[in-house]
Parts: C-alpha cells; structure tokens; sequence
C-alpha cells in the first residue's frame, strides 16, 4: 500500500478526467491522496472533490504565493473548515524566497497563523519551505516553545539543517519525484540520513512528475516511483518504504483513519 501525502486535484489538468486519474492511482496500488489547498476563496472546490472520492481527503489553507491575497483569513477561519470530516491538514503556507510572489512578510503572517491553526486542531500543518531554510528552521523553533504543533515539509529540497531541525522539533518529511531526478544526490543523501519513521512521499501533481515520466503532466500513480527512489536511497526496498511511509501518514494525518 502506498500513500500521496500531496497532489493539486483541482488543478485544471485534472478537471476533464478526474475518476480516471484515482482510479490508475488506486491501480497502482495508492490507498489513499490529500489534495491540497493553495487558497481558503477556493475551499469549496477542494472540498468538493474529496467528498467524491472516497480515497480523497483535504487540506485547508493559504499557499504562501497567495498570502498577499487572503491577509484576511484567520486562524477561527481555518479552525471552522477544518471541522470537516474529510479535512485532514492544515495549509499549505509558508515560506517562498525563489518566487517571492507575496512580501515576506505577509508569508510570515500568513505561517505563523496556520501554525495556531494546527496547533489548536492537533491537524498536521503542510509547509513550503523554497530556498528560506535558516528563516523556516528559526520560526519552527520559536513557535514551537509556545506550544507543539504537528507539521509536514512537504516535496523537501531544503538542506539538511533544516531537515535535521524539523524532525528534532517532531516534524516529518515529505519527499517527491524530485528525489528521482539525475541531480538530486544531495537530496538522496538526506532522505537516507533521516529516521524512518519521519519519512514521507507525494506526487506534489500535476507538478513534478518523477522519472520516467519527468517532462510529463505528474499524477498521483506516480507516487510508486518516487516510494522506489527512496527506497534506493535507504537501501531498502519498496515493501518496506510503502509499510512505513504508509505508517507515518496514518500517524501524521490521523483523521484519514476515521
């Protein structure tokens, strides 16, 4: 059994063919997927398609490229549609230094007010984390002295101090295709330096499509590539990347188990 702890289901490249595509990922062996949210004025559409497949749970939240867009949505905000049984994460926000698509410091804002969100739900916060590590690693610490919250770096290519920080604060990691690329040894050396049971992978689709299939439109099927990559790098093999990956989405997304 395999997981995809994150794909973009409401992504125009999936609306004419949706049943198709869980259907090749429930084929290829994928139980369960968490589309996320990348603005709360777009729940409903989000929601939507997790009440129509069952294998399909949620996120909601404020992708940081958006944070300039909703200043407005507060943590009683995100705590309301949170409630929803098929919600099972916060986010995503963060931190976006490539793009730099919102002002910093509304990501900061916008971050930290997800985390409050996480915290009073006891829901795993989704973080993007983009060339910001000393800046994301620094937050994490100060907002979890007030308080733990639960949270996934999801499709990480940070460092590893940003790694080994995370999962010091009780964080987990989340890998994509990205780790499958011919470039991505630095990111294969830290996918096997970290404690299996912090260990996740996504699809991150319709971005990010894993080789073979890289330069194609990705899709949730694909997460089998990524889980053999990782099990490359671990030395290990698929079986127990998939039994453990799988273990560690349960225990992260607990609601999915409802």
């Amino acid at each position: 059994m395999l997981v995809d702890s994150h794909c973009h289901l409401d992504y125009p490249d999936f609306s004419a063919e949706l049943p198709q595509v869980v259907a090749r990922a429930q084929a290829a062996g994928v139980s369960h997927l968490v589309t996320i949210s990348t603005r709360v004025k777009r729940f409903d559409e989000i929601r939507a398609i997790a009440e129509r497949f069952d294998p399909v749970f949620c996120s909601v939240g404020t992708h940081p490229h958006q944070a300039a867009e909703e200043p407005d949505v507060t943590t009683a905000d995100l705590v309301r549609l949170a409630a929803h049984p098929k919600v099972v994460a916060i986010g995503e926000a963060g931190l976006d230094y490539h793009y730099d698509t919102s002002p910093r410091a509304a990501q900061e804002q916008g971050l930290r007010t997800h985390i409050a969100a996480a915290r009073e739900t006891a829901l795993p916060l989704v973080i993007h984390a983009r060339e910001a590590d000393a800046d994301m690693a620094a937050l994490l610490e100060e907002e979890s002295a007030k308080g733990a919250f639960p949270f996934l770096l999801h499709c990480f290519t940070g460092g590893a101090d940003l790694a080994r920080r995370a999962v010091a604060l009780g964080g987990y990691v989340s890998f994509s295709g990205v780790i499958t690329f011919k470039k991505s040894e630095e990111l294969r050396a830290i996918a096997a330096s970290l404690p299996e049971d912090r260990l996740l992978v996504e699809t991150d689709a319709p971005f990010l499509a894993p080789t073979p299939h890289r330069g194609k439109r990705n899709e949730p099927a694909f997460v089998r590539q990524t889980a053999i990559a990782l099990a490359a790098a671990r030395g290990v093999s698929l079986e127990a990347i998939a039994a453990a990956t799988t273990r560690n989405f349960f225990t992260l997304f607990s609601k999915a188990r409802a």
